[in-house]
C-alpha cells in the first residue's frame, strides 16, 4: 500500500502551534494549493487543505512560517473522526507532514535577505542563512581554475553536442 502526498502552496493562516499534555509540539496549517486548470470564467480554483506536523518541525513552523508563505509538504493522508457536542460524528482528513520544505526566504520574496531556504528539521538561520550554502558554493566555483575535472561536463557554449547512439544507454 502507499499512502504518500506531496504538495506546495501558501499558508492561509499563520500556523497554530499547541501542546500536548505529554509537552510534544504539534502545528496545524492550512495550505492553498491551485489546481492546474482554469473554470469557465478563466480563474484558477484552489484546493484548501488542512496539514498537521509534529515535534521539533511543529516549533521551526510556528517560528519561521506565517500567512502567505510559501511552503512544500511532505506526507501522507489521514481520516480521523469525533463525536461532536450535538453527538454527531465528526470527519476530518488532512495531511500529516513527515516534512516541511520553506520555499521563499523569511520575509517575504526578497532573496538577498539572507534568511529561508531551510529544511524544517534543520537549524532555520544557521550561518546567517539559508542562502549562505549557495554563496559559498558560488564562491567555490570562481576560485576553481577552469579546464579542470569537475567542470560541467554539458556545458558546450552553445555548440552542438557530439555524441554517437553507441554512447547512449538506451
Amino acid at each position: 500500500m502507499l499512502n504518500r502526498v506531496v504538495l506546495v502552496g501558501r499558508l492561509t493562516r499563520d500556523p497554530e502551534l499547541r501542546y500536548t499534555p505529554n509537552g510534544v509540539a504539534v502545528a496545524n496549517f492550512t495550505l492553498a494549493v491551485n489546481r492546474t486548470f482554469s473554470n469557465q470564467q478563466g480563474e484558477r480554483d484552489a484546493d484548501f487543505i488542512n496539514c498537521v506536523i509534529w515535534r521539533k518541525p511543529a516549533e521551526n513552523v510556528a517560528n519561521y512560517l506565517k500567512k502567505g508563505s510559501l511552503a512544500g509538504v511532505d506526507g501522507k493522508i489521514q481520516t480521523r473522526s469525533y463525536d461532536n457536542n450535538e453527538g454527531k460524528r465528526v470527519f476530518i482528513t488532512e495531511v500529516v507532514a513527515d516534512s516541511v520544505q520553506f520555499l521563499e526566504p523569511r520575509g517575504g520574496n526578497n532573496a538577498n535577505q539572507g534568511q529561508g531556504n531551510d529544511y524544517f528539521g534543520g537549524n532555520p538561520g544557521y550561518g546567517g542563512g539559508g542562502n549562505d550554502f549557495a554563496k559559498q558554493q558560488n564562491n567555490n566555483n570562481q576560485n576553481r581554475p577552469s579546464g579542470g575535472f569537475n567542470d560541467d561536463p554539458f556545458a558546450n557554449d552553445g555548440k552542438p553536442i557530439d555524441i554517437s547512439d553507441d554512447d547512449l544507454p538506451f
